[in-house]
């Protein structure tokens, strides 16, 4: 692994359009949470800079669509294994401007870079039909074809995944692409972006425009009527936000938005497994992922033995900078975060609830948040509302079956839920009745590249991953010819 001096120093700071890098006048800083200080100065587009990467993009498309499915998945295939063969930089990379313990790092590697070669391996999977219509007058032909030039905006929780998940669906089915990394971490994506263009994508099929004004600049290339796909990961507000814009012009929009996943425990669970896997989703990237676990939701029965136990856990986590070696958990990613969660905390705490552990910020440089465990949250605390985004595990108690499921779908959320239980006929009963896209059962990590990501009610629109994931690119075309033998 090179040392962070020289791995920085081998990232681009400017913006990517055309297949060039280009500096700016105005600049802003990319800062480490663990310590505050600033990695990089990168460039900060204006809206004009961003209405010249569309122009890019949209100069690009009819030849990149044109590109042989095989040729275009050979090129994500070598971004993927460029993304292998420089793993340690780039899990370094994300320790650094995001603050994840670099196992976790590593594991983001593996898990962002699969996006790449799944999807290479889909570009040529892109199939229509052929056939008879029932009256026998005529020949239905049903085609797909590239939607066109695509904007994606990501959020800073994972720099790399979020980027490929988006960016490499797009590619596969033929789409140019202008991407808006967040401000807080955009240098994961414009190092994916260099090892795109080593490994041989043409010049204007993906660019990048970093930003300090998300708003000013996306605004004009939405509504641009040129621009045909609007792709956001991040908070509800601002994803409906942005879909009333993208109504102007009628885009195909993928939404993937705000979580408040409930984690049940039955009186049945192996309790073993239960606090095994509500670490993983709570804990898996300093608890800010839209799929952690942010409402425990424990039978009676169980609860104050689940409280006893995570708690054990929750206090043998090592808190630190992310390269320091055993470091499990690291900082928020800013003070507004820590602020959110401290707020959270204090109002369960006023309401009634019982600290079991942590419940304060660390002293000292950085953004870090001591591990926490509450138990008995008392009904209309804004800790069963509002998405955590940080390393609180807040539980609650039913009483039976019914009771969790009203309890779990009582949210204007749905993008994933957590169940263990021992008793199959229950797990599929949950399976129907939980009101989320997604659902992990006696497991606590449900993300998989070759699975559809997303959710349902306040959470989201469309699918990320999978063999859904490139229809979000896609369009469908039919066309009817006569009968050939009339």
């Amino acid at each position: 692994m090179r040392t962070e001096t020289e791995l920085l120093a081998d990232v681009p700071e400017g913006l990517f359009i055309g297949g060039r890098w280009e500096t700016t006048d105005a600049t802003f800083g990319v800062l480490d949470p663990s310590t505050g200080a600033v990695l990089k100065t990168v460039a900060d587009a204006t809206p004009e800079d961003g209405i010249r990467a569309l122009d890019a993009a949209v100069a690009a498309q009819a030849e990149w669509a044109a590109t042989p499915p095989r040729k275009r998945g050979e090129i994500l295939r070598r971004a993927f294994d460029l993304v292998q063969e420089r793993a340690d930089d780039i899990a370094l990379l994300m320790t650094l401007e995001m603050g994840k313990p670099l196992a976790e790092a590593r594991g983001e590697v593996a898990y962002g870079g699969e996006f790449l070669r799944w999807f290479s391996e889909e570009a040529v999977r892109i199939h229509g039909r052929y056939g008879i219509n029932p009256e026998g007058t005529g020949r239905t032909i049903v085609s797909q074809r590239p939607v066109g030039p695509c904007y994606l905006i990501t959020p800073w929780n994972f720099p790399l995944a979020m980027a490929t998940r988006k960016i490499a669906p797009a590619l596969a089915a033929g789409c140019t692409v202008v991407i808006k990394p967040a401000e807080l971490t955009p240098l994961t994506t414009m190092y994916i972006a260099k090892l795109l263009q080593e490994a041989g994508l043409p010049d204007g099929v993906l660019n990048v425009v970093t930003t300090t004004s998300s708003g000013a600049v996306s605004e004009p290339i939405i509504a641009d009527p040129r621009l045909r796909k609007l792709s956001f990961t991040g908070s509800t507000p601002v994803g409906v936000k942005l879909l009333k814009q993208a109504a102007d012009n009628v885009l195909r929009t993928s939404m993937e938005l705000g979580g408040n996943a409930p984690f049940l425990v039955f009186e049945d669970a192996d309790l073993d497994k239960a606090v095994d896997g509500a670490m993983l989703a709570k804990f898996r990237n300093i608890g800010q992922a839209c799929t952690a676990g942010n409402r425990f939701l424990v039978h009676e029965s169980v609860a104050e033995e689940f409280a006893r136990r995570i708690t054990e856990r929750v206090e043998s986590l090592r808190i630190g900078r992310g390269t320091e070696d055993g470091v499990t958990v690291g900082p928020l990613i800013n003070e507004a975060a820590i602020d959110k969660v401290g707020s959270l905390i204090r109002d369960a705490l006023d309401r009634g609830a019982t600290l079991h552990t942590g419940g304060d910020r660390v002293e000292g440089p950085g953004t870090f948040f001591e591990p926490t465990v509450l138990s008995g949250i008392r009904p209309g605390s804004e800790i069963l509302r509002q998405e955590i985004f940080g390393p609180v595990i807040s539980i609650t108690t039913f009483t039976d079956e019914a009771d969790a499921v009203r309890q779990a779908n009582d949210t204007e959320y749905g993008l994933v839920s957590y169940v263990f239980t021992e008793d199959f006929a229950r797990g599929q009963r949950l399976i129907e009745s939980l009101e989320t896209g997604m659902m992990g059962l006696n497991i606590g990590v449900v993300s998989n590249a070759s699975a559809p990501f997303g959710g349902v009610k306040q959470s989201g629109i469309g699918r990320e991953g999978g063999f859904e994931g490139i229809n979000e690119y896609l369009e469908t075309k039919y066309t009817m010819t006569p009968n050939p033998f009339a």
